[in-house]
């Protein structure tokens, strides 16, 4: 088992007269900007010109400049901006403005991993990732608690690297929950393919199939809908809180001799065998190539993928349905990208 690393292993002294920059303001940016500063390090904020962020930074108390200048003016520097945004970013205005000793920080190992960075071997370069949302990173800090995260090294010319992304974890209030390391190769591809066969690819994919068979076999998308997508919060749940033994201990007889009986022919080894190529896809730099290239075509087809998600029938018996749920939290899809 990894060691887990708590508060007594970190020190925010090793922050003392220094300057932290987070480039970027969204979902993890900010999260970790605020509980920053609230641990009393001194904090400013790197956006481009005519960012939409620019104000809601400005009004939580931070000081921001351009992201050039910020990596000019900071010790430590954390790249909060999306994946495909961080290589063109990373050459306009941070890798200029580089200089011996300085370290940089990221949420995730994507351009490190596969070298659409390339930083100067004077630098620290490390990661520092809670395993939960932005949101929640911020909620769990302002409640004295803290969302257990990852740490990794990539290099450590200034021989300190360790310690500043544990006093970093330490400063978001990972260290109260627990920390444990990896390396950034270990961590972007268990992430992407997480994200890819089970998390998001492979249980969306599992629902709109679900709901297909028995809408196809005649019976209503209403039916079709609260059991093939709305239960799934209440075991997703159970298992996150107890594990798939634990899970399995809430539910019915019945529902459990349908889970261990029925659904490993579902999944089966022939699934595995494609998640497996899948992976292969992730190892090899083939997933990755992929993506930076769909993303400097204009995402073409990734748009038109998600376009035709939208119009999956599933969509809007799940829009009628959710309506009459008033304690349901609603989303709207439009507009609720995270800002950078």
């Amino acid at each position: 088992m990894s060691k887990v690393y708590t508060d007594k292993d970190a020190d925010l002294g090793v922050f003392k007269n220094k300057t932290l920059a987070i480039l970027g303001f969204g979902s993890q940016g900010h999260a970790h900007a605020l509980n920053l500063k609230d641990s009393g390090l001194k904090v400013i904020i790197g956006l481009y010109e005519g960012s939409k962020s620019i104000p809601v930074a400005k009004e939580k108390g931070f000081k921001v400049v351009t992201t050039a200048e910020a990596v000019k003016l900071a010790d430590v520097i954390m790249v909060a901006l999306p994946d495909t945004k961080q290589a063109a970013a990373y050459k306009k205005d941070i890798e200029p403005n580089l200089t011996k000793g300085k370290t940089l920080v990221f949420s995730h190992g994507f351009s490190i991993h596969f070298k659409t960075i390339v930083p100067p071997k004077n630098v620290n370069v490390i990661m520092v990732a809670p395993k939960g949302p932005g949101h929640t990173v911020r909620r769990q800090y302002t409640e004295g608690k803290g969302v257990p995260s990852l740490i990794a090294v990539y290099q450590n010319p200034g021989k300190d690297a360790k310690k500043i992304a544990l006093a970093w974890a330490k400063g978001i209030g990972g260290t109260r929950a627990g920390v444990i390391e990896t390396d950034f190769k270990e961590e972007t591809e268990t992430d992407l393919f997480g994200e890819q066969t089970v998390l998001c690819g492979g249980a969306s994919a599992l629902v709109q199939a679900g709901f297909e068979v028995l809408v196809e076999a005649g019976y209503s998308p209403e039916m079709a809908y609260f059991e093939c997508l709305h239960e799934l919060k209440l075991i997703a749940d159970l298992m996150n809180e107890s594990g798939i033994s634990g899970m399995r201990f809430s539910i019915s007889e019945t529902a459990k001799w349908g889970d261990v009986s029925v659904g490993p022919k579902i999944i089966d080894a022939s699934v595995k065998k494609r998640m497996a190529a899948a992976l292969k896809d992730i190892q090899s730099g083939k997933f990755a190539k992929n993506w930076i290239a769909e993303y400097k075509g204009g995402y073409k087809r990734y748009n038109a993928l998600l376009k035709k998600g939208e119009k999956h029938p599933i969509e809007k018996t799940g829009a009628k349905l959710r309506a009459m749920m008033p304690w349901m939290k609603k989303h709207s899809i439009k507009g609720a990208q995270a800002a950078y």
